[in-house]
């Protein structure tokens, strides 16, 4: 039980320096042979969220383990001393990605012969102009396409827009570096010479960082890897939009939403494209903020979409009558709009005297409302009005409590939610019979909950981990919920800042004894790997 505790202890600011030398050990030990990775990695990884380790600590653990090292490094605490290229590759990778590694390195990365460390290398900003030379001539198409995609070059993008090889120009087509009339030139297919080969061609060599997915298909004219080249240029904004708009009419959804998606398009193109026979492509043109009122408002009037109704509530410039409109014909749900955010109070305000409770509900999702606004709308017979209204900071005791008692157990939730509620009401919200679960979840996360209100959401499934995390939970509690049999309170009790020293010393040390092994099953998860920009 307490090893699986660490993290969160690790994770505490008033960790001792000798007990930040143990759990660092505990870490290596558990990195090491004999050890469990999964939960080893978990620890050095919460480890390297500190900026206290110092450079002994950073050193040992990225010795101990190759993963760990890049995440040192991406967090600035690896020194480019203990990153040297031909032991630690990737965590030197790791530093030139962040900018901070050494010019050198990259001429030594660049002759790799791991395809992998190559391709990696090639999204390294502020390369050498020799190195990049190196990676746009790469042998591996995979490498020089991932060169493709970052170079901020024109002249190297143009380059590699011609390549022999469909990967590389498509990922040419996507950079924004890409000269237009390259781009241009990759959409009408004028001036380039014929494509060789393609990712779906190269299927059986040796897999390459990022496989073209299974229905990828290629009968000798390459179709999958030309349909990407059209699709990443009609969504890169600097592709000419008269050249772009010729997608309009192309076969394939993809293309059409991705160019529905951009801006610079002609409000005629705009409207072809919400009229598209695709559910997907329409509903892209309606939530582009580039679409002009004439446009929105016809697009408004399609009463039988609605789905394109709904993208059509959340555009930015959607005027308050057509929203008006558009909340009477389908259900919006509880969100704040862009439009009901960018407006003036004073013409809210207008809106909410005539609009349906529909409108008046989504004007209340603002919550920086005048006062005479915010109090007409907190005191709305309408419940669900009343509801979006209740978590505004304004708000009094008295009129949270008025909520309440008009409106029940439907305003509940929100009412809570609400940073003034006070203590007296959150207890008596916390005490309802049958619970309001998504109450007790506001009140586990609320600075004014009592501990009677959270002994009431330490029992609720959602709410437990919130409530075990909570400052107000006296030191005696805490340490009683380090043998919950549910993992999310534990762990917080671990991480509470009321938890007494001698205890958090006492579950460094069983953990200690315990010795590097862990049975099966309560080990942590493997650490996820950090996700590259490259695969698009």
């Amino acid at each position: 039980m307490s090893r699986r505790l660490l993290p969160a202890v690790a994770a505490r600011a008033d960790l001792p320096s000798g007990l930040l030398d143990r759990l660092v050990a505990i870490a290596v030990a558990g990195l090491g042979p004999g050890g469990d990775r999964a939960a080893g990695r978990e620890l050095a990884w919460t480890l390297c969220d500190r900026s206290d380790l110092g450079p002994d600590r950073v050193r040992a653990l990225a010795e101990a383990d190759a993963d760990t090292a890049v995440v040192l490094a991406r967090s600035g605490l690896l020194s480019p001393d203990d990153a040297d290229p031909a032991v630690r590759p990737r965590a030197a990778l790791a530093l030139l990605e962040e900018g901070s590694g050494r010019p050198g390195w990259a001429r030594l990365l660049a002759a790799s012969p791991d395809r992998e460390v190559r391709w990696r290398l090639a999204s390294c900003p502020g390369l050498p102009s020799d190195v990049a030379e190196v990676l746009a001539a790469d042998p591996d198409p995979g490498v020089a396409a991932e060169f493709a995609l970052w170079t901020a070059d024109p002249a190297v993008a143009a380059r590699l827009a011609s390549h022999p090889d469909a990967e590389v120009r498509s990922a040419a087509a996507l950079n924004e570096a890409t000269p237009p009339e390259v781009l241009a030139a990759l959409v009408t297919g004028e001036g380039l010479p014929p494509i060789r080969s393609c990712p779906v061609c190269r299927r059986g060599e040796a897999p390459a960082p990022c496989e073209p997915p299974a229905r990828a298909r290629c009968s000798g004219a390459h179709e999958s890897a030309v349909h990407d080249i059209l699709e990443r240029a009609a969504r890169n904004p600097a592709t000419p939009a008269a050249i772009a708009a010729q997608l309009a009419g192309h076969p394939s959804v993809l293309v059409r939403c991705a160019l529905a998606e951009r801006a610079g398009l002609s409000q005629e193109a705009y409207a072809r494209l919400g009229a598209d026979p695709a559910p997907a492509v329409r509903c892209a043109v309606a939530g582009n903020p580039a679409v002009g009122e004439p446009l929105i408002r016809a697009l408004a009037a399609r009463r039988d979409d609605p789905d394109l109704l709904r993208a059509l509530a959340r555009h930015p410039g959607l005027p308050l009558d057509v929203l008006g409109e558009v909340a009477s014909a389908v259900r919006i749900g509880p969100v704040l709009l862009p439009s009901v955010l960018a407006a003036d109070p004073g013409d809210l305000a207008r809106a909410a005297a005539s609009a349906p409770a529909a409108v008046r509900t989504l004007i209340a999702e603002r919550h920086d409302l005048p006062a005479p606004l915010r109090d007409a709308l907190a005191g709305d017979a309408d419940a669900a009005v009343a509801k979006a209204a209740a978590p505004h900071p304004g708000l009094s005791a008295e009129q949270l409590r008025t909520m309440v008692a008009r409106h029940g157990v439907q305003v509940c939730a929100r009412v809570a939610a609400n940073p003034r509620a006070p203590a007296d009401l959150l207890e008596e919200l916390a005490r309802l019979d049958p619970p309001v679960r998504r109450a007790l979840r506001a009140i586990a996360l609320h600075p004014n909950a009592t501990l009677p209100a959270l002994l009431v959401c330490l029992e609720d499934p959602r709410a437990r981990g919130d409530a075990a995390a909570h400052p107000a939970l006296p030191a005696a509690v805490v340490a009683g919920l380090l043998d919950s049999p549910h993992a999310e309170v534990a762990e917080a009790a671990a991480g509470h800042a009321a938890l007494p020293a001698a205890v958090v010393e006492r579950l460094v040390a069983q953990a200690e004894r315990a010795g590097p092994d862990v049975a099966p099953g309560t080990g942590a998860a493997a650490a996820p790997s950090l996700p590259r920009p490259g695969c698009r």
